[in-house]
């Protein structure tokens, strides 16, 4: 199939909605001329907190962004927000941040854009909607996973594409938590894939998507291929998504000892260049928040009210090699958080006064992941394979959890993807090579469309318990296709009265396969 047949296809689909949602909608000074902007891939909205959220939306054209905030869909008193433009430096992709919202409502945001070649040529109007965070105690509820159209498992749009953000749209989730490798942009895509139960898995092939991605464009292709699927662009304009990264947005496994000198597949084997042009690509094309003390940082914390702080850790950006990880002091090589964001965690965890501190992190801290996953060698994730005392990247986490320890922190909860399977794990100092830290629990899920793997062993240096795992067993071996349904996601609520955390395993089926609820501890 042909990209401009997809895109073709995609546009109708999009325009059709967009005309159903806005019907009764529609702006006085909008144009009926037959060329006029169009928005190309839905609208977004993500990093939502008491009082603001962002927003982002992508043309085909230099164009205004007209943008109108509602608390009803009605629209009949809206907002009228300053025009923002949309350029071809940024491949047509605009964000913005909504400001001055009340706090605990669904708010309603429409989009439009002003072709600035022709002011009277103006795109269809699209309608998002999101919830803000409550300032008061109330019941939170949100989704989290990873791994989107990795290992060859594209859209196939005869078996429904990408059906677990419907799956999980059904269950109207406060907002999404995507925990990383949000796009593959080392998995060139194939049209069809014979299957082992004699179908054929047939994807939707765009030029980015059929060779690996190592141009701006290329990379930002890698998005707007995601965007092409009707399920997840049906969430993204109803639930915020809030972003972390991991290596696939760059190249499998990146660090500063990355070669590519033997991948024939790469002209361009400047890793840092890649990663460079990656990283602008995933601020362009997602609505995570921009930071001027650092523009391209992804880690950051979202206060959704007096129950719940999220943090986002970026395990990838200020890591040293990937190497044996077997250093006994710290150092620049044993990094994975890097100093400078190490001491931001432990300063936000200790001033935080919510509830429920949720750390999400890209990759699980006692899964062992190997850098050379055939011989078995080095360390890509935090553990290194040894259970003794804690080496090499395993040495910012034993010092932030003696942190935790000491400042009396409690509450805390690690949420984490990365490895292709659902698992929940328990971490106590009672099984640990080390006694002065608090126990936590850390939940793993994920894919949610790309191969399943697993499970993976587990580092015992911090005490680790496996209370669940779902994953491939021997005989279904690796890389199973998201047809065979073994794709995984979480929910966690949280009772605004009761403040109890319980927290869900659940596949593509909707069927709950494990679930723990967790008292909060109260001082005083």
């Amino acid at each position: 199939m042909t990209s401009a047949l997809t895109r073709r296809r995609f546009l109708v689909s999009t325009a059709a909605s967009g005309v159903a949602a806005t019907a009764a909608l529609a702006l006085p000074a909008y144009s009926r001329a037959a060329a006029r902007p169009i928005i190309t891939h839905g609208l977004q909205s993500g990093d939502v907190d008491t009082q603001s959220a962002m927003i982002w939306a992508r043309t085909d054209r230099p164009s205004r962004m007209l943008v109108e905030v509602a608390t009803t869909d009605s629209f009949a008193n809206p907002r009228r927000l300053a025009a923002i433009d949309a350029l071809p430096e940024s491949d047509f992709a605009v964000k913005r941040l909504l400001e001055g919202l009340p706090s605990d409502q669904e708010i309603f945001y429409r989009v439009a854009f002003q072709d600035l070649n022709d002011v009277k040529a103006v795109s269809v109007p699209m309608v998002g909607r999101l919830r803000t965070a409550p300032a008061s105690r109330r019941d939170i509820r949100f989704a989290w996973s990873g791994d989107t159209a990795g290992q060859g498992w594209g859209i196939d749009e005869a078996r429904g594409g990408m059906k677990i953000y419907a799956t999980m749209l059904k269950h109207r989730p406060d907002f999404f938590l995507h925990s990383g490798d949000t796009v593959y942009s080392d998995g060139p895509l194939k049209e069809s894939v014979e299957l082992a139960d004699g179908t054929t898995w047939k994807n939707i092939v765009t030029p980015e998507k059929s060779k690996v991605a190592e141009t701006l464009n290329e990379y930002r292709g890698q998005w707007k291929y995601n965007l092409l699927d009707a399920n997840l662009r049906a969430m993204n304009a109803e639930v915020p998504t809030f972003f972390q990264w991991d290596d696939h947005e760059v190249v499998n496994n990146w660090s500063a000892s990355k070669d590519l000198t033997a991948d024939d597949r790469y002209t361009e084997k400047n890793v840092a260049l890649l990663a460079a042009r990656a990283g602008r690509a995933f601020h362009e094309m997602t609505p995570i928040r921009y930071q001027p003390a650092e523009p391209g940082r992804v880690y950051r914390k979202i206060a959704y009210g007096p129950l719940l702080d999220v943090f986002f850790l970026d395990l990838r950006s200020y890591r040293g090699p990937n190497g044996a990880s077997m250093e006994t002091e710290m150092s620049d090589a044993s990094r994975v958080l890097g100093a400078e964001q190490l001491a931001w965690l432990k300063r936000e965890l200790a001033t935080s006064r919510a509830t429920w501190k949720v750390i999400a992190c890209d990759m699980p801290i006692g899964v062992i992941v190997w850098d050379d996953w055939k011989a078995q060698a080095g360390a890509e994730a935090v553990a290194n394979g040894d259970d003794g005392a804690p080496k090499g990247r395993e040495l910012e986490f034993a010092d932030l959890l003696r942190f935790i320890r000491a400042a009396d922190i409690d509450n805390i909860v690690w949420l984490t993807a990365d490895v292709h399977y659902t698992a929940a794990h328990h971490y106590s100092p009672d099984r640990a090579q080390i006694q002065d830290f608090k126990p936590f629990w850390e939940f793993v899920s994920g894919p949610l469309h790309a191969g399943t793997f697993g499970p993976n062993a587990l580092d015992k240096t911090f005490g680790p318990d496996v209370k669940y795992v779902k994953a491939p067993d021997e005989s279904q071996g690796a890389n199973l296709p998201p047809s065979m349904g073994l794709q995984f996601f979480g929910l966690v609520d949280i009772d605004g009265a009761s403040e109890q955390m319980t927290v869900r395993l659940m596949d593509v089926a909707d069927q709950e396969l494990y679930s723990v609820t967790l008292d909060p501890v109260r001082k005083g």
